[in-house]
């Protein structure tokens, strides 16, 4: 597949559906001048929304409407796009997605079924709703149409000035880092960041792209797969993509300090990739330019839902 062809359409395509977000350049204590993209100010919170209209405005969306499973973004990203372009949406999740990000979805006007267990059981709710309905399944990651939709943030964020030798990006089922190294290829370093509780690309990198592991810990809602998509994997193994792992306490220390140091509150999995800096999984180089991306800001509780109105 010609994946530069294919974000490059993606990018015009969607753009009137989503934001620019944007990039700064901050000083964290004990830590080197770094760039960020601020991706979770995305609409929806996440940058989700690319792949989603990338896909329903890309393809022939039956009367049915759209199904997904989701373990939060996908699903608020999906019904958000599936109503701004007018079709029926049935989102399926797992309990695990926690009540903030159910909330979320719910506020996209979609159909919602909470599922008794993990992602892979709602995944498996959508599939047979699929079947009885005839409705269009969007993957939350293993899909060309979704993979360069999340492409569009890299070319954008090279279009915004990006200077950076290295880019560390926080990983789940794949679609996000297979779309950083569909455009990036091996022009620049791309560093794969992922929960020690939810090491699924890390493994799967190592014994094979059927690999599959358990997942917990805090980043569970939103990096949780426990199988990397077929089609992340080969890019990233194309790519050259280096991978670490993270202490759920790092991925904390890393959420505290995106909000003392720059005033962004984000969820565990969006403060994942400055988490290994912070723990030293990942150690640049003297001189190395290092740029990180944050792209989730659904933590868990919502810190306005007790306010009153």
């Amino acid at each position: 597949m010609d994946w530069i062809s294919a974000i490059s359409e993606a990018g015009p395509r969607i753009a009137p559906h989503i934001r620019r977000t944007p990039v700064i350049t901050a000083d964290l204590p004990s830590l080197p001048p770094l760039a960020f993209k601020l991706e979770h100010l995305q609409h929806t919170g996440s940058f989700k929304p690319r792949g989603a209209f990338n896909t329903l405005l890309s393809q022939s969306v039956p009367a049915a409407g759209v199904v997904a499973a989701s373990g939060g973004n996908h699903g608020a990203a999906l019904g958000h796009a599936a109503r701004a372009l007018g079709h029926p949406a049935r989102i399926f999740v797992p309990e695990l997605a926690g009540p903030a990000k159910i909330a979320l979805i719910r506020a996209t006007g979609a159909d919602l079924t909470v599922v008794p267990g993990v992602y892979d059981n709602a995944l498996a709710a959508a599939r047979a709703y699929e079947a009885e309905t005839g409705a269009m399944q969007v993957h939350a990651f293993d899909a060309p149409a979704t993979v360069a939709g999340q492409g569009t943030l890299f070319a954008e964020w090279e279009d915004q000035g990006l200077d950076a030798d290295t880019v560390l990006i926080a990983v789940g089922g794949g679609g996000l880092i297979g779309g950083a190294a569909a455009w990036l290829g091996t022009r620049r370093r791309i560093v794969a960041v992922e929960p020690a509780n939810a090491p699924t690309l890390n493994r799967a990198l190592a014994e094979g792209p059927e690999t599959e592991v358990a997942v917990s810990g805090v980043a569970a809602n939103s990096l949780g797969a426990r199988r990397i998509g077929r089609i992340g994997h080969d890019l990233c193994r194309a790519a050259g993509v280096a991978s670490v792992l993270v202490a759920d306490e790092d991925i904390i220390a890393a959420q505290a300090l995106l909000w003392r140091g720059l005033r962004q509150w984000v969820e565990p999995g969006g403060a994942t990739a400055l988490a290994a800096l912070i723990s030293g999984a990942y150690r640049p180089a003297p001189g190395e330019r290092v740029a990180v991306l944050v792209c989730g800001a659904n933590p868990a509780p919502d810190p306005l839902s007790e306010t009153p109105h």
